[in-house]
């Protein structure tokens, strides 16, 4: 039977020959991560999501509702309505549009009119997140596209409670058309937002130390 080292050491005192023991090696060492790893896993995100957000902004606009203007004898969806519309505009597409029609308004709502303004927004939090770096300033830059989901939400809700209406009042329609204007300034205000973060990142340069400062 193999000695223990303790019995070789009370045998042999120190000529006693006592194995060492090591810790194995780590299995892969090229999976640590460092920052430029995240970096880029970052970008890659960024990359995707801005895709995602032009393909969903023409489906949902330039292909989806402009098609369903073919369902109301021409006349434009009030997402489209970047300044608005009326009860007298409500009213001449309410008759213009059968239930299937206003069915399929319903259904984009609910399809590539929630995705578009989710998607957006999470992919303008991650831009803004990992290039500002103050945090007032990153708080008060996400608020623009956070306010933006919110608003576009709200309106697809309140244009199907409009057009579900028999006879939608002026205080459906007001609240309608607020939301889509607001919906229309918060997205532009969201790519100044963006187009600002940027700007901040390029201005941002590492020292000694692996800190950061501005220039």
């Amino acid at each position: 039977m193999a000695k223990t080292p303790a019995q070789r050491i009370r045998k042999h005192g120190s000529k006693a020959a006592v194995p060492q023991h090591h810790l194995p090696p780590v299995i892969n060492p090229t999976t640590a991560r460092t920052p430029e790893k995240a970096q880029n896993n970052s970008n890659l995100i960024l990359i995707a999501g801005v895709v995602a957000s032009l393909f969903l902004f023409w489906y949902l606009h330039l292909l989806t509702l402009n098609q369903l203007t073919d369902l109301s004898g021409g006349l434009a969806m009030p997402d489209s309505l970047v300044g608005g519309f009326d009860p007298a505009y409500i009213a001449q597409l309410q008759e213009a549009m059968d239930g299937d029609a206003r069915g399929q308004l319903n259904y984009v709502h609910k399809t590539a009119g929630t995705l578009f303004p989710l998607i957006f927004g999470f992919t303008w939090l991650l831009l803004i997140g990992t290039s500002v770096a103050r945090r007032a300033v990153r708080w008060a830059l996400w608020a623009v596209p956070l306010l933006f989901v919110v608003v576009r939400l709200g309106g697809n809700a309140a244009i199907d409670a409009m057009m579900a209406s028999a006879g939608a009042d002026a205080g459906q329609v007001a609240l309608a058309s607020g939301l889509t204007v607001a919906g229309w300034v918060l997205l532009v205000l969201a790519l100044v937002a963006g187009a600002a973060a940027v700007a901040t990142r390029g201005r941002i340069r590492p020292l000694r130390g692996g800190s950061l400062g501005r220039k």
